[in-house]
C-alpha cells in the first residue's frame, strides 16, 4: 500500500498554495530519492532563493523560507515548481503580468487556477530592483563568469582522487564539500534561466509587429556555443568510426571523461548516467550510424544559421528608417543568443559538480555490498550513522525502498492548488484513458524549433531502448533531457509531451538543425507509433496524415 505522505515531502505554505508539474517533468520527471533531495537538491534549493534575493530581486529575504524556500514544493515524492511564486515574478516585473507567465508555463491547460491579486503581492522596492536587472540582461553580450565556472566545475572531475583509497568519513565529507559550489551554479543556473526570455521576448513583439511571430524562432536559431549540443556532435563522431578500431575506443574513452555526468534523470544522484552505464552512449551511437554524413548535426546547424543570418539581415533592412526600433531588436537579440546559450552552459556546470556526489555515493554502496538504489534511501542525515554501521540500516533502505519504487506506480496532478491530494488518490500511470489521433487530426503544441518535416512517428519511452528509431523518423518522447537529445540526430523532428519555451529540447532542437513542438499533451499515447505524421516546430502543430 503506497504511503500518503513521502519522508521528503514538504507542507504546502497557504500564501504560496499552487503547484505544478510544468517544467518540474523535466528536470525531475521521477521520484526524487531521499539522499538526492537532502545531500544535493538542499543547497540546489538555496541557490534558488539567494537567486530571487540577490540576483533578480523578485522577493524580499523574509518572503522566501531558508530551510523550505517556496521557489518549489515536493508531493509524493515528485518536484512540483511554485506557480504562485512564479506568478510573483509576472506580478513585480516591469511588463510582465502573471497572465504572460501562466502562457509561458501552462498554456490553455484545463486544471490552471486563476490568478488571486492579494496585497502582498505587489511590492515596488522588488519591481525597481527586477527592473534595474532587466536592463542589464537586455545590454549583455557576454556572460564570461559562466566560463570561469567550467573550468572550475571541470577541475572537480579533473581532481576527483581514486575514491577507493578514501575512508568512509573522508567519502562523506567528500561528498557534502561539492554543497556550496552547487549551491553558487545553481544560483547562477536560475538567474540566466530567468534571463532567456527577456531577449526573445523583444524578439517576439519585433516579429509580431512585422506580422510574421514565426520569425522570432528563425532569429534565435543556430546561436552557436550550446553546451548541452555537444554531446550529440561527439557522438556523430564516434558514429562514423569503425566501432572495433583503436581510434573509436581512445574516442569512446575520451567522450565518457567529458561527458559522462550527463544521461537519464541526471539530476537525481540515483540515476545512471553515462559514466555509470557507458552502454547508453553506443546505444545511442548505433543509432546515428544509419544516418547519412549530409544529415550531421554540422551540416543542420550550418544550414539554419544561414537562415537565422538572412532573417537578421531582412529585419535590419525593415527596421533601418526606425533607429529606436532597431537599437531595441539589436539588444534583443544580442541577449537572446547570450542567455540561451548561457542556460545551457549553467545547467552542465551543476550536473558536472552533481555527479561527483553521484560518484562518492556510489563507491559507498560498492563497498558496503548495497546498491546504489538502497544507499540513496538514505537522508543527508542518516549518512554518518550509516558509515559506523551500515548492516544495521540494510532493513530499513529495503522497506523504504518498496515505498519509493510504488510511488512510481502513480501519475503526480500536474497542478496542485492549496491541499495535497493524497497519494493513494492519484491515478496509476496508464490508467488514463487517451483518445488516439487519427488522420487528420492535429495535434497542437508549443513552437520550438522552426522548420517542417514528414516521417513516421516512432514512440520511444526509453533512451536505452530507441531500436525502433531510424534515420528519417520522427520521434515522439515523455520529455527530453540530455539522454534523449542524441536521438535527435537521426531524427528529421521531435515531439515532447512536455517542455516549455526555453526547455532543454528547444533549445538542443535548434543547434541540432531539426523541427521542435513540446508541450504536446499525452503525444506518446496519442501518436500511433508508425504513424505519419508532419510536424510544423514553426506552429507548433503535429498533423498525423496516415495511420
Amino acid at each position: 500500500m503506497v504511503a500518503d505522505r513521502w519522508i521528503t515531502d514538504w507542507d504546502i505554505d497557504p500564501r504560496y498554495p499552487m503547484l505544478t508539474r510544468a517544467n518540474a517533468g523535466e528536470v525531475l520527471p521521477d521520484p526524487v530519492s531521499p539522499l538526492g533531495w537532502t545531500l544535493t537538491w538542499t543547497p540546489i534549493l538555496a541557490g534558488w532563493r539567494d537567486s530571487g534575493i540577490l540576483d533578480y530581486g523578485s522577493v524580499d529575504a523574509d518572503e522566501l523560507s531558508e530551510s523550505h524556500p517556496q521557489v518549489v514544493g515536493q508531493v509524493g515524492g515528485y518536484l512540483y515548481i511554485n506557480g504562485t511564486a512564479v506568478r510573483l515574478f509576472g506580478v513585480r516585473g516591469p511588463g510582465l503580468t502573471p497572465e504572460a507567465i501562466d502562457e509561458a508555463y501552462f498554456g490553455d491547460h484545463p486544471d490552471k487556477p486563476p490568478y488571486v491579486p492579494e496585497p502582498w503581492h505587489e511590492n515596488p522596492a522588488a519591481t525597481e530592483r527586477m527592473g534595474v536587472w532587466m536592463q542589464q540582461v537586455l545590454t549583455a553580450t557576454d556572460l564570461p563568469e559562466l566560463r570561469d565556472d567550467r573550468e572550475a566545475s571541470k577541475r572537480a572531475r579533473a581532481e576527483r582522487p581514486d575514491l577507493s583509497t578514501l575512508t568512509d568519513d573522508q567519502l562523506v565529507a567528500r561528498a557534502r564539500s561539492f554543497s556550496p559550489a552547487l549551491r553558487q551554479l545553481f544560483r547562477r543556473h536560475i538567474t540566466v534561466t530567468a534571463g532567456s526570455s527577456i531577449g526573445p521576448g523583444v524578439l517576439g513583439a519585433v516579429a509580431a509587429a512585422l506580422g510574421d511571430p514565426s520569425l522570432a524562432l528563425t532569429l534565435i536559431t543556430s546561436v552557436g556555443d550550446v553546451d548541452s549540443a555537444a554531446p550529440s556532435r561527439a557522438m556523430w563522431e564516434l558514429s562514423r568510426l569503425d566501432a572495433s578500431s583503436q581510434e573509436y575506443r581512445d574516442g569512446f574513452d575520451a567522450f565518457i571523461r567529458e561527458f559522462g555526468s550527463r544521461g537519464p534523470n541526471e539530476w537525481d544522484i540515483r540515476s545512471e548516467v553515462w559514466e555509470t552505464r557507458p552502454e547508453l552512449v553506443t546505444v545511442l551511437v548505433d543509432r546515428m550510424r544509419g544516418a547519412p554524413d549530409a544529415e550531421s548535426p554540422t551540416a543542420r546547424n550550418d544550414k539554419n544559421a544561414e537562415a537565422r543570418a538572412a532573417a537578421t539581415a531582412r529585419v535590419r533592412e525593415i527596421l533601418a528608417g526606425q533607429p529606436d526600433v532597431l537599437a531595441q531588436f539589436e539588444m534583443g537579440l544580442a541577449s537572446a543568443h547570450t542567455y540561451l546559450a548561457g542556460r545551457e552552459r549553467t545547467k552542465t556546470n551543476v550536473i558536472r559538480v552533481l555527479h561527483e556526489v553521484r560518484m562518492v555515493i556510489r563507491e559507498l554502496a560498492v563497498r558496503h555490498d548495497f546498491t546504489m538504489s538502497e544507499v540513496c534511501m538514505l537522508l543527508d542525515e542518516e549518512l554518518d550513522a550509516f558509515v559506523a554501521g551500515p548492516d544495521e540500516f540494510r532493513p530499513r533502505l529495503t522497506a523504504r525502498e518498496e515505498q519509493y519504487l510504488e510511488l512510481w506506480q502513480y501519475e503526480p496532478p500536474f497542478i496542485i492548488n492549496g491541499v495535497a491530494p493524497p497519494v493513494s488518490g492519484w491515478a496509476r500511470k496508464g490508467a488514463t484513458a487517451v483518445d488516439v489521433a487519427v488522420p487528420g487530426d492535429v495535434l497542437q503544441g508549443v513552437p520550438g524549433a522552426p522548420g517542417t518535416a514528414t516521417g513516421r512517428a516512432r514512440v520511444v519511452l526509453d533512451p536505452g531502448d530507441p531500436f525502433a528509431l531510424e534515420p528519417g523518423d520522427v520521434l515522439i518522447a515523455p520529455i527530453t533531457d540530455p539522454a534523449w537529445t542524441p536521438l535527435f540526430v537521426p531524427a528529421v523532428a521531435v515531439v515532447v509531451n512536455v517542455g516549455a519555451v526555453v526547455s532543454h529540447a528547444i533549445i538542443v532542437s535548434r543547434e541540432l538543425g531539426i523541427p521542435c513542438v513540446v508541450s504536446v499533451t499525452a503525444a506518446t499515447k496519442r501518436i500511433p507509433d508508425g504513424a505519419l505524421v508532419s510536424v510544423d516546430g514553426s506552429t507548433g502543430t503535429v498533423t498525423v496524415l496516415d495511420g
